[in-house]
């Protein structure tokens, strides 16, 4: 087998035929020929590269930061400390989000710490502290 139709690839990958078609348009994979018939012809290499995708986005890449770090890959003059400050400034945004994530969650426990949940929605404390204005 030297080409895959989008099912196979599909089925290799483990992703969506949908998912496969918005690669294509984004470019972070590249629009493959097409049979006589009418269908797309993956290479082999689009596995490696729909792979390389998801275990980027598994560790915090955007879609945007894998399209970078692919272009990168095929400059001339591009190290792995290149690389290596990427991962770093992905680690530093992870951080400051995993901060606000914790300041959302204990603002909602002390909203939630406030509704006894019994009583109607229209005396729930924590749609009226959502709705204040004043806060």
């Amino acid at each position: 087998m030297t080409t895959l139709t989008i099912g196979q690839l599909a089925k290799h990958t483990q992703v969506g035929v949908e998912t496969i078609r918005f690669y294509e348009r984004e470019g972070l994979i590249m629009v493959p020929p097409r049979s006589a018939a009418g269908y797309r012809l993956y290479a082999l290499s689009a596995i490696k590269r729909i792979r390389f995708i998801q275990r980027a986005k598994e560790v915090g890449f955007t879609l945007k930061d894998i399209k970078e770090l692919l272009s990168l890959r095929m400059q001339t003059g591009v190290t792995c400390q290149d690389i290596q400050s990427k991962a770093a400034a992905k680690v530093t945004e992870i951080e400051q989000k995993l901060i606000e994530l914790q300041r959302m969650k204990k603002a909602l426990q002390q909203l939630a710490a406030q509704c006894t949940g019994t009583g109607p929605v229209s005396e729930c404390p924590i749609l009226d502290a959502l709705e204040d204005e004043t806060e």
